[in-house]
């Protein structure tokens, strides 16, 4: 990630410091990159994370990959709320509908179409 153009916007609603990651490019396609993202939020006493779709590889996407599982498995180890902001209407995969389905069930992982439910999904109250 050192090569990449990373910055953070921090959010504070309901007692939660909420960051959101804006990239220049992809910043995350590795479970390392999630590892690095984890670090810096510490830094900036934040305990969730919001991230673009954009911001992500496309072999996210394919769970065929296992990108996704290890990235979000990365978050669950480390007690990291996560919120993914896109429109995931356009995979056709329904392997992957159902794995968005059941991520947003559990409350930790959430796939949203915009910042403000990101925000909404990831306030402690």
């Amino acid at each position: 990630m050192s090569e990449r153009s990373v910055a953070y916007v921090i959010h504070e609603r309901d007692g939660s410091r909420i960051a959101e990651l804006t990239a220049s490019d992809v910043a995350l396609s590795s479970s390392q990159d999630i590892l690095d993202i984890i670090g810096d939020l510490w830094g900036y006493e934040a305990d969730a994370l919001i991230l673009h779709e954009s911001s992500v590889a496309p072999a996210f996407f394919d769970l065929s990959t296992g990108l996704a599982g290890e990235i979000l498995q990365k978050c669950t180890n480390y007690g990291l709320r996560f919120a993914l902001v896109g429109d995931f209407g356009q995979y056709a995969s329904e392997s992957l509908q159902a794995f968005i389905r059941e991520s947003n069930r559990g409350g930790r992982i959430r796939f949203v179409s915009t910042i403000d439910e990101a925000l909404e999904a990831l306030a402690v109250e």
